[in-house]
Parts: C-alpha cells; structure tokens; sequence
C-alpha cells in the first residue's frame, strides 16, 4: 500500500482496519476500525480530510477527494461504498450503501439509512434523504428503503468486517 504524507498530514489508519496494497492513501485521511480499503482505491486527502468511519467498506477502483476550501469528504459508520464510486467532497451518513459506479458530488449528502443505485448521480449540493432508495442520473427517489433493504445494508457491513478480519489475520500469520 501506499500511505504518503503531504504537506503537515499522515494518514492515521486505525489498527484494526485493512488496507489493500495497492491502495493509494495520501495526506489528511482518517480510517476507523474494522474498516476496510480494496484494490486500486485511492484516498487523496490533499486538498482537505477525509474520514472514514467504523465497519466501513471502500471498494475496488473508487476514488475519494474533495474540492479545497469548499468541501470535504465523510464516510460514517457501516457504509458499504461499492466498486469504481467517486465520492468528491460529500457526506454519507452512517448505515449507507453506495451502488457500484455512483458519483456523489460536492456538498451533497446521503442521510442514514439509504441505498444509492449502481450508477447513480448525486449532484453538488443535493441531499438524499434518510431511509431512501435512489437511482438515476440526476438520482431520483425510487421508494423508501423496506425492512429487506435495512437488512441488507446490515448484512453487507458485516460481511465485510468478517473478510477485513480475514485478511487481517492471514497478514499476520507467517
């Protein structure tokens, strides 16, 4: 892996959180416990921080920045952010999953609770509401997330932890 400080900032990478070696992981970058970073992920926290909360997964191929002096970028607690997403400079609260290829753009925000389809666009400055499945680009609701959404946003963080786990302890044993 790639932890690179700029400027004044080193990454603080949480002990117990996975970061794949080929991950790219540069200046104002926080990483939680039991959080994992895939293949080819870059975290480029030079123009302003990025926090990744707990049980958190950043997949393969996405891409985390930010505008500087405009916005930066949060991740919450028990987020799955799916395969080759561009988070820029926005808010994903806590308990989120974020569909492979999406862009969530400057200021917006995803609230608790929400599922953003493959492929989605969320524009700068827009806010997807609390319990909400979106889709589209611009995104639109589709419908209010169902028990079997809830269930799902919690099984796939917890499988993910599990796997983080896994490769934590394989990178372990000798």
């Amino acid at each position: 892996m790639s932890i690179e400080r700029f400027q004044d900032h080193t990454p603080r990478i949480h002990a117990q959180a996975f970061v794949h070696a080929s991950a790219v992981v540069i200046g104002q970058v926080r990483i939680g416990a039991q959080s994992s970073v895939w293949p080819n992920v870059t975290l480029r926290g030079d123009d302003g921080p990025i926090v990744v909360g707990a049980r958190t997964s950043i997949q393969d191929g996405t891409v985390v920045h930010m505008t500087e002096g405009r916005s930066v970028t949060t991740v919450g607690n028990q987020v799955t952010v799916g395969h080759k997403v561009i988070l820029h400079g926005c808010t994903i609260e806590d308990d989120c999953i974020v569909g492979m290829g999406s862009i969530i753009l400057d200021d917006a925000v995803v609230e608790r609770g929400s599922i953003v389809g493959a492929g989605a666009v969320v524009p700068p400055g827009k806010r997807v509401l609390a319990g909400s499945v979106v889709v589209g680009n611009p995104f639109r609701v589709l419908r209010a997330c169902t028990e079997q959404d809830l269930e799902f946003i919690a099984y796939s963080w917890r499988e993910y932890v599990e796997r983080t786990r896994q490769y934590l302890e394989a990178a372990s044993t000798p």
